[in-house]
């Protein structure tokens, strides 16, 4: 049987005041489209969230594993868990099984302490990203368009655009990518906003 999975095209981009993320919403099995509205975005709390590429019950199940670890943090330590130290854990999770892996890839994001960007791959290696992030079967068409019209100090908005722009030019070539449209959360000190989905042109 095949395994469920998001194909995907997803990316970071910190702009001057927020971090944006995006992802496609086409999820595959095999070679067959199985579903065109898929969440790949997910809010661990009000500060932290992270993209899914890979096996969506792999994903699901470190997504919540970290929205518990998230919880107990903040209650023991009365203050929310940093992005670096959920990124060390998952980093942690990830490594400690990777004999017997889990099949995903996750950008992570959050606000506590400055606005950051993480990738993690499924071995557990973690790298910080200082202008954006990308991950997925669509990656390099999208790395295409990121360094091309990435510019330091974006506006919230541009940078919106830009993401927009991204997921579009893998979804022209890119077979695992695709579904209704962009779906996009919008990270800053206070909170994170869900935006509309954005509609393919």
């Amino acid at each position: 049987m095949e395994t469920y999975k998001t194909g995907t095209t997803t990316v970071g981009i910190i702009s001057k005041d927020s971090i944006i993320l995006a992802a496609d919403m086409q999820a595959t099995m095999g070679n067959l489209q199985s579903n065109t509205d898929m969440t790949k975005l997910y809010k661990i709390n009000d500060h932290l969230a992270v993209t899914i590429a890979g096996s969506v019950g792999d994903a699901l199940v470190l997504v919540r594993f970290l929205k518990v670890q998230a919880s107990l943090y903040e209650l023991e330590h009365k203050t929310p868990m940093n992005t670096k130290a959920c990124a060390t854990l998952l980093s942690n999770v990830l490594n400690a099984n990777r004999f017997y892996p889990y099949f995903t890839q996750f950008i992570l994001a959050g606000s506590v302490g400055e606005l950051s960007i993480y990738n993690i791959d499924i071995a557990g290696g973690v790298v910080q990203e200082k202008q954006f992030s990308y991950s997925g079967s669509g990656s390099e068409l999208a790395l295409s368009v990121l360094d091309n019209k990435y510019k330091k100090d974006l506006s919230t908005n541009d940078a919106i655009k830009l993401a927009k722009e991204a997921i579009l030019a893998a979804k022209k070539r890119d077979i695992y990518t695709g579904g209704q449209g962009v779906k996009m959360f919008v990270i800053t000190k206070d909170k994170i906003d869900e935006l509309p989905i954005a509609k393919y042109n």
